[in-house]
């Protein structure tokens, strides 16, 4: 592939909140990236998107199969789009010569995943699953630890995913990730991150998976005496509900999550939101089936284990580990941040140090939104596939378990991966 001359150039399809999240980086470095394509179906947000990240002369499209039935008109796609819709564009885009950036989950569909790793091998074409965390300080600076030796032989690793309760009541009570057969199953959705992570960390084949959890909560069962179906329908548990809806979106913070209820961010537009839309039903009377807390163990094929735990019922937001080697012991928590490592031999404790550059500050997933744009347009301008750390086959085995677990969680057994 031939080295891009001047800025990478790109077409988003999905203007939501990941399409903003990815193309924030043109406005940050438009030397490097210009939005010079757009689609989403929703007006307003489609006009929200364009005015705070696109290029002046960026073409607009209401739909991702009107944008790309033009001949090529950019390096690069940005596919952004609901997960249930991912297969098509992305293997559409890299038919017609566009390098991909796909958002995760691949494809809710086991058969599309590997429809789209096909495609991608067959067309030349560099693309790259939105899997941030492995683009970020902290998880790099715990994968060079590992690498470095200092640990040994890793024998266990146990993480947990906080997701906090308010952002389980946003995205999966009352939010587009609510339900599986619209979307995907929440370990898929949400925790493909973390399956991916114990998957690179491990640096091994995950050979066999078992899986409990369930929607334990978040039910009908489970609302108070008198609860309406919509906050703002005078519920008389306003005051001590911690999911009541005005508490969480009509404050004086209008960024993430508040910025996605509506395009009109007044009190009096974000009130009209709460009193019409998703965002302002009541928790125990939504449409959701994806779980609330989740378990997953993992086999590897030399004998290490791996332990994940996902919940909705926290108050920090993050991912906290703890990796047990031959040599020594390592602790990390993302919330802080903070990593340590201990030295069997010395027993000492060392704290390691790791930097997010002031660029990464106010993006999302430890500045991973930013450093996989950041390095999705350096492998499109050197034309090489060198720094592409989550490529379709590479991300299709962590999807992979994702799938398995789901089979063992609803079917109460372990799954064997091939």
């Amino acid at each position: 592939m031939m080295m891009a001359e001047g800025p990478v150039t790109a077409i988003v399809l999905g203007c939501g909140g990941r399409g903003l999240a990815y193309a924030a980086y043109a406005k940050q470095h438009p030397d490097q990236l210009r939005i010079v394509g757009a689609a989403e179906p929703r007006a307003d947000r489609l006009e929200k998107f364009a005015r705070l990240v696109c290029d002046p002369g960026c073409v607009r499209f209401t739909s991702w199969e009107e944008a790309l039935d033009r001949e090529r008109f950019a390096d690069c796609v940005f596919v952004c789009t609901l997960d249930s819709l991912h297969t098509r564009p992305a293997v559409e885009a890299l038919r017609k010569g566009y390098h991909v950036l796909l958002e995760k989950p691949m494809s809710p569909i086991e058969s599309e995943c590997r429809e789209i790793v096909r495609a991608a091998e067959s067309s030349g074409r560099i693309l790259s699953v939105c899997h941030v965390l492995r683009h970020t300080p902290f998880f790099q600076t715990i994968k060079r630890t590992i690498s470095d030796g200092l640990l040994g032989d890793i024998m266990a690793l146990d993480q947990v995913e906080n997701v906090a309760y308010w952002h389980q009541a946003h995205s999966f009570v009352r939010g587009n990730w609510r339900n599986s057969g619209e979307t995907s199953p929440m370990i898929l959705q949400k925790s493909c991150h973390d399956l991916d992570i114990i998957l690179w960390l491990m640096n091994d084949r995950c050979v066999r998976v078992s899986s409990f959890g369930s929607l334990r909560h978040f039910a009908p069962d489970n609302a108070p005496q008198g609860a309406p179906l919509r906050c703002l329908d005078d519920c008389p548990h306003a005051s001590t509900c911690p999911y009541y809806a005005p508490r969480l979106y009509l404050t004086d913070d209008i960024g993430w999550p508040t910025d996605v209820i509506a395009t009109d961010l007044s009190y009096e537009g974000r009130f009209k939101a709460l009193k019409e839309g998703p965002y302002g039903r009541c928790v125990y009377h939504c449409d959701n089936d994806v779980v609330d807390h989740q378990v997953v163990n993992m086999e590897f094929v030399h004998g290490q284990v791996a332990t994940f735990t996902m919940c909705g019922f926290t108050s920090d937001h993050g991912r906290q580990l703890k990796i047990m080697g031959t040599k020594g012991q390592l602790i990390a928590d993302m919330c802080e941040p903070r990593i340590t490592y201990t030295d069997f031999l010395t027993e000492q404790e060392h704290r390691l140090d790791f930097h997010e550059p002031e660029d990464m500050v106010g993006y999302g997933h430890g500045g991973g939104d930013y450093a996989i744009v950041r390095d999705f347009v350096e492998s499109v301008r050197n034309g090489g596939m060198d720094g592409n750390l989550s490529s379709a086959a590479v991300s299709l085995e962590s999807h992979l378990m994702c799938f398995a677990a789901e089979r063992s969680r609803l079917n109460h057994s372990v799954v064997e991966l091939s």
